[in-house]
């Protein structure tokens, strides 16, 4: 049968939007002091040479794993669509994020990427993007819908947003996700994320984080002129008091190769960031961009016992 949905007006209640923080509030829980979590979350889908999702699920390095990028969308929600995954083979890709999940790794998409091709100038193109979202990687079955990955449900949705200002509406985008926040069946989070530049606040996704409704917040320390020597102990506190309900996490890259700026070897990283970072009460762990040097580096198989 047709998955059909009736569309909600744009202009959210009070109510609504109350309820929707309160089931955040509910599933996130106060912040409490983390010290060592364990969390390592990586980007996969830029390199074909990273070799397969099932490998990287199969390491054990990786509390999650998410693929990049879904890089054109927006408009007037024109249905103009495209995944990027580097030229890896879908075939099986489905099998594959079923296999991550059975391991307790979850699988988001990442929206945007260093393309110029993505917007959201209305909200008419975010409800679109939910739309597509939705029915073509998670529980949503129209008919005419191509799955890529099959009756494989994606877990969650990460924003990394190169290019774009205030008046995108990704807020828009959030809280339609946050409406899906439960699947039906087997109870599982849709796992809002997202990767933000280290100066606070990134205009970007500003708005959107302003919901109060994501889950994690991946700071990236490193290919940003605000943070060229890599973390900033001032810039994370901001992050880490402006979200307190929202795990924040230390994104580096894995080698000197990956980033221009802002990579820190595995001893300056236990030495000098992470004691810093896990004081931090909301403190959820790191993101590794990405996984075709951290494949070559070993850098999270390096940090993973104490971060």
């Amino acid at each position: 049968m047709a998955f059909t949905r009736r569309r909600p007006s744009l202009a959210v209640s009070a109510a609504a939007l109350l309820f929707v923080v309160l089931i955040s509030f509910l599933l996130a829980g106060p912040a409490s002091a983390q010290g060592k979590t364990g969390q390592v979350t990586v980007f996969w889908g830029r390199h074909r040479d990273e070799g397969s999702l099932r490998e990287a699920c199969d390491s054990g390095l990786y509390s999650m794993v998410i693929m990049s990028f879904l890089d054109v969308y927006g408009g007037n929600g024109n249905g103009n669509y495209h995944l990027d995954l580097s030229g890896h083979p879908l075939a099986g890709m489905g099998a594959a994020i079923k296999r991550c999940q059975f391991l307790g790794v979850p699988v988001s998409i990442s929206i945007g990427g260093f393309g110029g091709a993505y917007s959201l100038p209305t909200n008419q193109s975010a409800l679109a993007l939910f739309d597509h979202l939705w029915n073509t990687y998670f529980g949503g079955s129209l008919n005419d819908t191509r799955r890529p990955f099959g009756d494989a449900w994606l877990d969650g949705v990460d924003m990394f947003l190169e290019h774009g200002d205030a008046a995108d509406r990704y807020s828009t985008l959030a809280l339609e996700l946050a409406k899906h926040n439960i699947r039906a069946g087997d109870g599982k989070l849709l796992h809002l994320t997202a990767t933000a530049h280290c100066r606070f606040p990134d205009d970007r996704v500003k708005e959107a984080l302003d919901t109060g409704i994501f889950e994690r917040i991946h700071v990236r320390f490193y290919d940003d002129p605000d943070c060229a020597a890599g973390f900033s102990a001032a810039e994370w506190a901001k992050w880490a008091a402006a979200y307190p309900f929202t795990k924040i996490y230390v994104g580096v890259p894995a080698s000197p190769q990956a980033a221009e700026t802002g990579y820190k070897d595995p001893a300056a990283l236990r030495r000098a960031v992470v004691p810093v970072a896990q004081k931090a009460s909301n403190y959820g762990g790191v993101m590794i961009w990405d996984r075709y040097f951290d494949k070559r580096s070993n850098y999270s198989g390096s940090i993973k016992s104490w971060v």
